[in-house]
């Protein structure tokens, strides 16, 4: 008995040794991912200004002075205007982004056509190439159609390349059983019914997830509002911090804290309420979602 219970010690001793090991690494490379986050935040409380009177990694004083600052100065940095000019691009190409979506994943999920297989490939290729490698075409396209220095032209450039997304909505819609689609179509429902009264209803939560997911793209974007954008007047947040000099530092890391923050509930949202109970027409008809599964091809 002494052996065995020694054993089991040394057993219990080894675990809690791991246990601590796994956690200790695991807050290591938590500390490395939030310091810059922590640092900019800091930064963005600094009472000089600027990055050169930090006392080591740290500002030597605090103050809101940078936050005020940077919504009453606008002479020379308009960031009202361009907080603004992101949040306006930002919606447009949400709503628009989402509606061309979820009609993309709802077609090739519900229907059967000769060009559906070949399309979804090519799609799928095309996917694993990074957008900005087509910046060139994109930027003579919109010289071609006057849309450069006009903030409808990102949006229309948004919402033109979400649809290349669709999978993720596909695979949710592949999970609704279609056996509710042709009970429908018995009682004479037509596609659009169909589409507008039962799925519609049974996919918010991918909806909601599309949402966010096309709002958080341009809300960030960089590189194709300084490509596109030439005044400064119609800048974007991320275009118009990096035009700042270095000596407007607190300025910068305040106006990211505000432009950063504003979309944190982004990162939360998505996904909320996947997998509860939706109601389906009058009979009141519970659906529980099933585990989701990648999209048949």
């Amino acid at each position: 008995m002494s052996r065995k219970t020694e054993k089991k010690r040394r057993m219990s001793a080894g675990r809690v040794l791991d246990t601590g090991m796994a956690y200790l690494i695991l807050l290591a490379v938590a500390f490395v991912f939030f310091f810059p986050c922590l640092w900019l935040i800091l930064a963005s409380f600094s009472k000089s200004g600027t990055i050169y009177s930090f006392d080591g990694f740290f500002p030597a004083g605090y103050s809101l002075a940078s936050f005020k600052r940077l919504f009453t100065d606008t002479a020379l940095y308009n960031y009202p205007r361009w907080f603004a000019n992101t949040l306006f691009v930002a919606a447009g190409s949400c709503t628009l982004g989402t509606f061309l979506v979820i009609l993309t994943a709802y077609t090739m999920s519900r229907f059967t056509f000769a060009a559906r297989k070949p399309m979804m490939k090519i799609t799928m290729v095309l996917g694993m190439f990074p957008s900005f490698m087509g910046m060139i075409a994109v930027y003579l396209l919109m010289t071609q159609f006057n849309l450069i220095n006009h903030l409808w032209g990102l949006i229309l450039i948004y919402s033109a390349g979400a649809p290349m997304g669709y999978l993720t909505q596909k695979g949710f819609f592949d999970t609704i059983p279609k056996a509710i689609d042709e009970a429908a179509r018995i009682d004479g429902a037509t596609n659009f019914q169909v589409f507008m009264k039962i799925n519609l209803p049974l996919s918010r939560p991918i909806i909601v997830y599309t949402a966010l997911s096309s709002f958080t793209w341009p809300w960030s974007d960089f590189i194709l509002p300084k490509l596109l954008l030439k005044e400064k007047n119609l800048y974007t947040v991320a275009v118009g911090l990096m035009s700042r000099d270095e000596t407007e530092f607190a300025r910068f890391a305040a106006g990211s804290v505000v432009h950063r923050g504003a979309d944190c509930p982004a990162l939360f949202f998505p996904g909320q309420g996947h997998g509860e109970r939706h109601g389906c027409g009058r009979g009141k008809r519970v659906i529980r979602n099933t585990k989701w599964q990648p999209p048949r091809i």
